[in-house]
C-alpha cells in the first residue's frame, strides 16, 4: 500500500457515514494518480444472491454519462446491421465477428445482439461471459431495436448485477466530472436498484453504501443522503 493511499484513508472516520456531497467531495480531494480515474458505488443489498429469485440486475442510462468512449459490437444481419452503424455502432457483423472473437480479439466494450442470432452468439459464452459482455434480455442487449440500444450505451448506460456476498458495484462518471453530476448519476442508479428489489427479500434492503475512484479509498455514504441530495 503506498504512501499516499495509507494517508488517504487516514482521513476518513470509517464509524463515519457521510452525507453523499460531502463523500463525493473527499473522493475527488483524495485522489493521488496523474490519470482520470472513475467513480464508482459499492452496494451492499439485503439479498442472497445465491437464489436466483433474489438475483438483483439490471442496466440504467446515467444522466451525465460516464465520461469514456465505449466501443459497442453489434450481432445483427441484414437491415437492422445499417441501423446498428447509423446509431454510432463501432463493429457489426455475424459469422465473421465469431470467428475473430474466437481468435482472441476482444477490442470492444460492450456487446449486443438480435435475439435470432443468440444461437450464434452462444458459442462464445465461455468468452464473453466470464468478462460481463454476454447480451442479456435483462440488461436491454438482446433486442431487435438495435439503435435504441446503441444510442443508449453510447450515451452512458450503466448495468449492475448482484455478486458474491450481495454487493452490487456500479461505475457513475469520472473524478474529472462536477460533483452534483457525480451525485445525478448517483441517485439514479440507486433509485433504478431500488426498482429492481425482489419481492422475496426481506429485512433491509439497501445496507450499505460506498462511493470510492478506482485507486482510491471507500467513503462510507449515508444511505438516506442521496435520496434527499
Amino acid at each position: 500500500m503506498s504512501k499516499k493511499h495509507t494517508n488517504a484513508k487516514e482521513k476518513i472516520d470509517r464509524a463515519k457515514q457521510y452525507d453523499i456531497k460531502e463523500a463525493v467531495d473527499l473522493v475527488k480531494q483524495l485522489v493521488h494518480t496523474k490519470f482520470d480515474e472513475t467513480v464508482d458505488l459499492a452496494i451492499n443489498l439485503g439479498v442472497d444472491p445465491k437464489k436466483s429469485e433474489q438475483m438483483v440486475r439490471g442496466s440504467v442510462v446515467l444522466p451525465h454519462g460516464l465520461g469514456k468512449k465505449i466501443r459497442v459490437l453489434v450481432f445483427v444481419k441484414g437491415e437492422k446491421a445499417m441501423e446498428a452503424k447509423a446509431a454510432g455502432a463501432e463493429f457489426v457483423g455475424a459469422e465473421d465477428l465469431v470467428e475473430k472473437i474466437q481468435g482472441g480479439w476482444l477490442e470492444f466494450d460492450k456487446v449486443v445482439a438480435t435475439p435470432d442470432l443468440m444461437g450464434l452468439v452462444g458459442k462464445l459464452g465461455k468468452v464473453l461471459g466470464p468478462r460481463g459482455l454476454m447480451p442479456n434480455p435483462k440488461s436491454g442487449t438482446v433486442t431487435f431495436d438495435v439503435a435504441k440500444a446503441v444510442k443508449d450505451i453510447t450515451a452512458g448506460k450503466a448495468d449492475f448485477r448482484t455478486e458474491k456476498a450481495g454487493v452490487v458495484h456500479v461505475s457513475i462518471g469520472k473524478v474529472s466530472f462536477d460533483g452534483d453530476k457525480l451525485i445525478d448519476n448517483a441517485k439514479t442508479v440507486i433509485s433504478s436498484i431500488e426498482k429492481a428489489k425482489p419481492s422475496s427479500s426481506k429485512g433491509k434492503y439497501m445496507k450499505k453504501i460506498s462511493i470510492s475512484s478506482t485507486m482510491g479509498v471507500g467513503v462510507p455514504v449515508n444511505v438516506s443522503s442521496i435520496a434527499s441530495a
